[in-house]
């Protein structure tokens, strides 16, 4: 299919031969096991959308709005059938119909002005014991009374200062090459264990570090909601970031799957009708890397690892939907890991966390938490220790559904594990 057939979404429908290899893979299939909630079953909806046969009502949005986006469909369909993208656009038309309600404005207001929201960070990290209630031994929040989200949940802290305000734009280690670092929300405001990590490992390989601090949100949170205003505004201020300085640097490094992925590879299909938009997202994308693919094919962090001594821990790895299908990476970071650490492959690792995005994390929460069950008891027959996944989002998710399946299981980034790896 040509790049605009790909959003036709009669056309698109009427490829689907109802073949049924996308039901199993499904996640919300699995927890709701209905044909209207299966990816045959949305492209059927949407073409009768399309044809004006089925109106756009709350049902409607409902159903749409229940998709996880994990492109398990995608990846089994042996039409290479772009639902997700579909629903993607299907969502922005929703969000054009019925508006976006008061607090997702204002996290993606916040997310296109990093200035304000670098105060509203220092604000809620000062304030945060409010809010939630504080778990020392995970060092972690439990939400009480937070008026969005109903759930008594695990919840990650904010730091006291960003990862971006906490280091100088250019760190220099002996130029054996250059990097430019995009750390992503969750990594710069609430994990920024991770972008540490990662500048501890430069520092080993004397690789310099550039921080591009005008960096803004991928833009993922609202296409994922259907945002469509925010994702362009964001996209085209990171496209034009990328392109000034993109030609002095090696890579650009991102570690975060999502992220990585929107950069990368959805900011060409969302400027699927902009010709000239598109083109300049395609010539940016081969300098963006997944951290742990950068790590593995353009270094010799591997050998150096290689000489590290053995870890007495075990790890079993997550392939976040971003990374696995998306980007194809998982081969790379289990190959730096099992250096110096002993992987214990879990039943499934390629299954979807449940994670899903802002509306199912807050007004669909019931669903990611009965998708996270089987990933928790997949973890803990692993009999790791320690659970990784290169995404912040998986690490959220999966780090509340251990809690609640009280699994003594710790997450950890991969970054995080190699650089540990490295201080020995």
């Amino acid at each position: 299919m040509t790049p605009l057939e790909q959003f036709d979404f009669t056309k698109v429908s009427e490829m689907c031969i109802k073949c049924g290899k996308c039901i199993p893979t499904c996640t919300i299939h699995q927890i709701n096991p209905d044909e209207v909630t299966s990816p045959r079953g949305f492209l059927e909806l949407l073409g009768a959308y399309k044809r004006g046969e089925l109106e756009l009502d709350k049902n409607a949005k409902d159903i749409f709005e229940s998709c996880f986006l994990c492109t398990n469909c995608v990846d089994v369909c042996p039409n290479d059938l772009p639902v997700d993208m579909l629903i993607e656009q299907a969502r922005n038309e929703i969000r054009q119909k019925f508006g976006i309600v008061w607090y997702k404005k204002l996290a993606f207001f916040l997310l296109r002005n990093r200035k304000i929201m670098d105060i509203a960070a220092k604000f809620g990290w000062a304030f945060q014991s409010c809010a939630f209630k504080k778990d020392d031994k995970r060092k972690s929040m439990f939400l009480r009374d937070f008026p969005l989200i109903k759930y008594n949940r695990l919840f990650p802290s904010l730091a006291s200062k960003s990862f971006l305000n906490s280091h100088p734009d250019v760190i220099r280690n002996g130029g054996k090459q250059k990097v430019g670092i995009f750390i992503g929300c969750l990594g710069n405001y609430m994990y920024t264990d991770i972008g540490k990590s990662l500048l501890e490992i430069l520092k080993v390989l004397e690789i310099d570090a550039y921080l591009i601090k005008q960096q803004k949100c991928c833009g993922a949170p609202s296409y994922f909601t259907g945002d469509f205003d925010s994702v362009e505004a964001l996209a085209k201020f990171n496209i034009e970031y990328i392109e000034g300085f993109v030609d002095e640097l090696d890579a650009i490094i991102i570690p975060e799957a999502t992220c990585c992925g929107m950069i990368k590879v959805d900011y060409a299909h969302f400027f699927h009708n902009k010709p000239d938009w598109k083109k300049r997202a395609e010539a940016i994308s081969p300098h963006i890397y997944l951290a742990t693919e950068f790590l593995e094919k353009k270094t010799n962090l591997k050998e150096i690892l290689a000489k590290k001594s053995k870890k007495n821990e075990s790890i079993t790895y997550h392939d976040p939907c971003h990374a696995r299908k998306m980007l194809g990476v998982y081969k790379e970071p289990r190959e730096l890991i099992s250096q110096n650490y002993e992987i214990k492959e879990m039943s499934d690792p390629n299954q979807c966390c449940g994670f899903g995005g802002v509306t199912m994390q807050i007004e669909k929460f019931s669903n990611a938490q009965k998708a996270g069950e089987p990933k928790a008891k997949m973890i803990e027959k692993s009999g790791a220790k320690i659970v990784s996944a290169e995404c912040s989002a998986c690490r959220m998710q999966i780090g509340n559904a251990l809690h609640v399946a009280n699994v003594d299981t710790v997450f950890k980034n991969p970054i995080e594990l190699i650089a540990q790896a490295l201080k020995e």
